[in-house]
C-alpha cells in the first residue's frame, strides 16, 4: 500500500475528487499496487532494477550470516535443554513458526510504511531475539530458549522478502535478476561462517552457545542499521496504471509453491538431523558449526549461475534436479558416519534446496505476475513445509 499524497490540484491538473481519480487525503491507502513499473516521476529505463537493490543485498547477506550461526546451534542446545529427547527440534520450530507469521505482515508493512519501517521492525525482532536466546542459554531455560528462537524467526521471514522487494521494484525481465542479486549474495556471507564460529569458539569456550546467540544478534544490529538506510520504499505503478495491470494468476502460483515446499521439508529434515548425528558420532561443536556454514554457502551461492542454467535447461528441470540431489543427499546422510560424509550430505541438500527453489522462483515471477499478497503466501508455504521437515526429523531422521 501507498499513502497518497495530500496536495491541493494545481490549475490545469485532474481534480483528485473526480469520479475514477485517486482520492489524495491524508491516511488514504490503495491496496496492493502491482509491481513492474517505475513511480510517477521515475524514467522507465531507470527502473529496470529496483532502488536499493545493493543494500537489500548487503542487508540479506547479514541476515543470512546470523541465520548461519544460529542453524548449526539450536538443534545442539535443543538437544542439551529439551527435557523430552523429542523436543529437541522445538527451538528450530519455533523460528519456522516465527518466520511463517512474519510472512503476510511483512508484506502488508512494506506496503503501508515502506522498506525503511518495516525491515526496521524486523531486524529489530532478531536483535530481542538473539539477546532472549543468549540469556536463556546462560541459565539452562528451554521455553524462553525457544521463544528467543521464534522471535528470531521473525526476523528471518523478514529477511526473506528481501528478494520479492527486489524484484518488485523493478521492471518484468529484471524481477528475476534482482532476486537472483540478492539471494546470491547470501552465499557470499556463509563465507564469513566458519571465520565468525571459529573466533567465538576461541573467545568463549565455556559458553559457546550463548556467545553465538549474542554474535547472532549483535548481527541483527547491522542489518537494522542497514534497514535505516535503505530506500524509503519500491517503486509502484501509478493509480491509473495499477487499474489497468493484468490481475496475479493464482493458478500459477501453486505448482511453484509445491516444489518449493516440498524442497525446504527436505533439505530442513535434513539439516535439522545432522547436528544431532555428528555430534553422536563424536564430531566437535566447533566443526559441526564449521559444516553447517559451509552448508549455507551451498544454499545460496548457486543463485548466480541457476539464472543461466535455467535459461538452457528450463525452470522445471532445474527444479527436478534440485528435487533428485535432495532424495539423494538423505540416503547419503543416513549411513554416514563421519565429518566428510555428513558434509558432503549438507552441501548436497543444500545445493539441491537451491535450484529448486530457484525454478519454482523463477516459473512463479514469468508466469503469476505476483502481487505482495501472492508472494507472502508461497513464503508462507515455504516455512510451513520447513516446519513439518523439522518436526519430522526427530522422529524418523538419524538424530
Amino acid at each position: 500500500m501507498t499513502a497518497l499524497d495530500s496536495s491541493v490540484p494545481q490549475a490545469g491538473t485532474e481534480d483528485p475528487f473526480e469520479a475514477g481519480a485517486p482520492v489524495a487525503r491524508a491516511g488514504r491507502m490503495a491496496c496492493f499496487c502491482p509491481p513492474g513499473a517505475p513511480a510517477p516521476g521515475v524514467a522507465p529505463e531507470s527502473a529496470l532494477a529496483a532502488p536499493g537493490v545493493a543494500t537489500l543485498a548487503i542487508g540479506f547477506a547479514l541476515s543470512v550470516l546470523s541465520q548461519s550461526l544460529t542453524l548449526g546451534m539450536l538443534p545442539l542446545a535443543g538437544r542439551l535443554l529439551a527435557p523430552d529427547l523429542r523436543l529437541m527440534a522445538a527451538p528450530y520450530v519455533a523460528m519456522l513458526l516465527g518466520a511463517a507469521a512474519a510472512t503476510f505482515p511483512a508484506s502488508f508493512l512494506l506496503d503501508a510504511f515502506g522498506r525503511r519501517a518495516a525491515l526496521a521492525l524486523g531486524a529489530s525482532l532478531g536483535v530481542a531475539g538473539g539477546l532472549i536466546m543468549a540469556w536463556a542459554l546462560t541459565y539452562n531455560l528451554f521455553a524462553p530458549f525457544c521463544l528467543g528462537a521464534f522471535w528470531l524467526g521473525v526476523a528471518q521471514g523478514f529477511s526473506l522478502f528481501y528478494r520479492h522487494e527486489a524484484a518488485l521494484g523493478s521492471t518484468a525481465g529484471a524481477r528475476a535478476r534482482a532476486a537472483i542479486i540478492v539471494f546470491g549474495s547470501g552465499g557470499l556471507a556463509g563465507l564469513i561462517g566458519p571465520a565468525l564460529a571459529f573466533f567465538v569458539a576461541q573467545a568463549a569456550p565455556a559458553s559457546l552457545f550463548a556467545a553465538t546467540a549474542l554474535a547472532a544478534a549483535l548481527t541483527q544490529v547491522l542489518v537494522l542499521v542497514l534497514a535505516v538506510l535503505t530506500t524509503a520504499r519500491a517503486p509502484i505503478l501509478p493509480h491509473r496504471a495499477a487499474r489497468a495491470a493484468p490481475q496475479p494468476d493464482w493458478r500459477a502460483f501453486v505448482a511453484p509453491s509445491l516444489v518449493a515446499g516440498l524442497a525446504w521439508f527436505g533439505m530442513t529434515a535434513a539439516m535439522v538431523a545432522a547436528p544431532g548425528a555428528m555430534a553422536g558420532c563424536g564430531i566437535g561443536v566447533p566443526v559441526v558449526f564449521s559444516a553447517i556454514s559451509w552448508h549455507v554457502v551451498a544454499m545460496y551461492a548457486p543463485a548466480f549461475f541457476t539464472g543461466a542454467l535455467a535459461r538452457r535447461l528450463g525452470a522445471q528441470t532445474i527444479a527436478a534436479l534440485g528435487l533428485a540431489l535432495i532424495a539423494a543427499a538423505w540416503g547419503l546422510e543416513y549411513f554416514a558416519r563421519d565429518y566428510w560424509r555428513f558434509a558432503s550430505a549438507l552441501i548436497a541438500v543444500a545445493v539441491g534446496w537451491s535450484f529448486a527453489t530457484a525454478g519454482a522462483s523463477l516459473k512463479l515471477y514469468r508466469r503469476a505476475n505476483p502481487s505482495r499478497a501472492m508472494l507472502a503466501a508461497h513464503d508462507a508455504v515455504l516455512f510451513l513445509s520447513a516446519i513439518a521437515g523439522a518436526i519430522a526429523a526427530a522422529f524418523w531422521l538419524p538424530v
